[in-house]
């Protein structure tokens, strides 16, 4: 049985959470690598709606594993706020079912502040982020000032590095004409959130060296989307970490020959959250219809989603930085009823013809996408479950996205429900 790692294969919000869901019924245990809680998965289990934006997915399915690895930024209020409303709901968590990396970074309040102090100044880029902390917390990772979990259990070692971190914020603070950070409120506060959060800190590398030597199936869960990856997206409107593959591995503990089979995720459009460029953006009453029909909306921010056509080149992309082997195409039945459907399948860039999106925000802003027009489907393909379920022009829709990205569609769905669901290959049994 291979270990699969889920990225997204467009700018996030693809529908990760409904295929993650999904394999974690069959996996033993599910792996946060990287990001916070800016990230948003919706689950629909038996008709109850579970919102998740830092736990893992398995963490509603009892007798499942969940870590979050030690490349995931941690808000500890945050996590025991959402212990509590999951709790709420009736979904039991404990030290025996969740484990947090004792050695992953914690958000803290100033670095929320300072997210929301470079999105309101009237300098600099406007990246569009959610002002949680996530960009400022991993700054402060690769800085080497920054707060981990396992220092909450040493409150002497702990001021000294509130301390250190605050040197480097308030001089920050200062030049946005804002109040320096109170050290003694953090440590304040950091001690009282300490006991609901410790309890779950584990060495989470032997863990998932513990399973792997007992055969369990591993699902390693991405946020956002290999286009928002800090390296390889639309740089500089991406996220703060590596959202391809390649960082399951590094964030939670193992080596790369641990993850057997990466499968994106992307709609059968495009949508993006925030700023930065979108080649295939529909600004018409076409991008509003399948903004209404998909219900874009963030689920974490409630920000509304730009719309677009699928866009293969940016797919294709990703499919090869992230060492994609199969795609879960998602959303299908937003796509009913339109008599005309365009792909992008390549760009135009001063005259001439592009296979791939440049890393030039300059040259970002002047593509134009070329388009290839299929017709639609007057049928319906909400819920479908089988092939022979679906109208033909859709198939060729399908078929004809596999070619252009280069990798087969492995799970198609075709609703929010977890049962309606085309599985084509079982990602565990490659």
């Amino acid at each position: 049985m291979a270990n699969v790692a889920v990225i997204g294969a467009q700018w996030g919000d693809e529908g990760k959470g409904k295929i993650v869901d999904w394999l974690s019924s069959r996996a033993d245990v599910v792996v946060r690598f990287q990001g916070g809680h800016n990230a948003g998965h919706t689950l629909v289990i038996d008709g109850v709606v579970y919102k998740l934006s830092l736990l893992p997915s398995g963490i509603v399915r009892p007798g499942k594993l969940s870590i979050i690895g030690n490349g995931v930024v941690v808000d500890p209020w945050h996590l025991a706020k959402e212990i509590d409303g999951l709790r709420a709901q009736g979904v039991a968590i404990t030290p025996d079912n969740l484990v947090v990396a004792d050695n992953a970074v914690l958000i803290l309040p100033v670095h929320s502040e300072m997210d929301s102090f470079r999105e309101t100044s009237n300098s600099g880029t406007k990246i569009g982020t959610t002002k949680r902390g996530i960009g400022p917390a991993y700054e402060d990772k690769v800085g080497r000032r920054a707060i981990r979990l396992i220092d909450l259990a040493d409150p002497e070692f702990l001021k000294g590095r509130i301390e250190n971190l605050l040197q480097h914020h308030n001089a920050l603070r200062r030049g946005y004409g804002q109040a320096e950070a109170d050290g003694a409120a953090l440590f304040a506060g950091l001690m009282e959130i300490a006991p609901k959060v410790l309890p779950f800190a584990g060495q989470v590398w032997r863990k998932l060296a513990e399973a792997r030597g007992e055969g369990l199936r591993i699902l390693f869960e991405g946020a956002q989307g290999a286009l928002l990856d800090v390296d390889h997206g639309t740089y500089p409107y991406v996220t703060s970490s590596n959202c391809v593959a390649g960082q399951a591995a590094a964030g939670s503990g193992v080596g790369p020959g641990s993850i057997g089979y990466v499968l994106g995720i992307c709609k059968s459009y495009t949508t993006r959250v925030g700023e930065g460029p979108f080649p295939t953006e529909l600004t018409d009453a076409t991008g509003e219809l399948i903004g209404t029909r998909g219900h874009e909306f963030g689920t974490v921010t409630g920000r509304k989603r730009r719309c677009g056509w699928f866009d293969s080149t940016l797919v294709r992309q990703t499919v090869q930085t992230g060492g994609i082997r199969g795609i879960a195409l998602t959303k299908l039945d937003v796509l009913d009823g339109f008599p005309e459907i365009r792909i992008a399948t390549g760009y135009e860039l001063d005259g001439r013809q592009i296979d791939f999106f440049p890393a030039s925000p300059a040259e970002q802003a002047r593509v134009t996408p070329i388009y290839e027009t299929m017709e639609g489907w007057p049928g319906s393909t909400k819920g479908a479950r089988q092939w022979k379920d679906l109208p033909a022009e859709a198939i060729k829709y399908v078929r004809r996205i596999e070619e252009l990205i280069d990798a087969p569609v492995a799970i198609l769905s075709t609703s929010p429900e977890r049962e309606d669901t085309i599985l084509v290959r079982n990602p565990f049994a490659d």
